[in-house]
């Protein structure tokens, strides 16, 4: 796959480094990723396309009119070009709604953990060891978060990493407040119980918008039935 892409020139420019901006948004860190993904966006269409065109035109599977067989073999080749990124969009997007939804238990942990005397660094991988089985999309960013601290020659940097990979306001709030501690010496555990409960209310405000949005949404199906 890796031969294939730099023969062609897929993994350079800005059209590459936006590909894996999109793949780490949606939990994709290996270094091997971006080359997958543009292997299968070249070659999904293709493998699509050949496969219409043997379901119509080779084996009859497909019983379709004649002028209707280019239309479904052009539709197949432009499903594959599509599919990849509708994916990683909607990946990316589940992700980010289940970072939010789990964030104010991370902070109550983090809060705990800096509380009993720990540093911020100790206290992403305390936390991300305690979560890898109840949260684990959480658990990966305060992991790879914690890492990247300790190995970076900017600690604003990988708290950045953070806040991009993440793609999420709440995370980024909580970055706000760590690069003003880690600036101006702000009291950390009070800022990071403030966010939390900020957090919740919004969880709580957004369960209770749905609840009220409900009898709207059932009126319909209760005229129809």
């Amino acid at each position: 796959m890796r031969k294939v892409a730099d023969r062609l020139n897929l993994l350079r420019g800005s059209a590459a480094d936006q590909t894996s901006r999109k793949l780490r948004q949606a939990g994709f860190i290996s270094r091997d990723a971006a080359v997958v993904y543009v292997f299968i966006k070249l070659a999904l269409p293709l493998a699509l396309g050949f496969v219409m065109i043997g379901l119509t035109s080779m084996t009859n599977l497909l019983n379709l009119p004649d002028n209707l067989i280019a239309p479904v073999c052009i539709g197949a080749v432009l499903a594959g070009f599509v599919m990849p990124e509708v994916y990683i969009k909607n990946i990316a997007s589940k992700r980010r709604e289940l970072l939010n939804y789990v964030l104010p238990e991370g902070l109550d942990l983090l809060t705990i953990c800096v509380e009993a005397g720990l540093s911020i660094d100790a206290a992403f991988r305390r936390v991300s060891r305690e979560m890898q089985g109840s949260m684990p999309e959480l658990a990966s960013e305060f992991d790879m978060t914690a890492i990247e601290l300790t190995y970076l020659p900017d600690r604003q940097q990988a708290l950045e990493n953070m806040a991009e990979r993440s793609d999420s306001q709440a995370i980024a709030a909580l970055v706000n407040a760590l690069r003003q501690t880690e600036k101006y010496g702000t009291p950390l555990a009070s800022s990071l119980r403030i966010l939390s409960q900020e957090f919740r209310q919004t969880r709580a405000s957004k369960a209770e918008e749905k609840g009220a949005r409900m009898p709207a949404l059932m009126t319909v199906p209760l005229m129809v039935f």
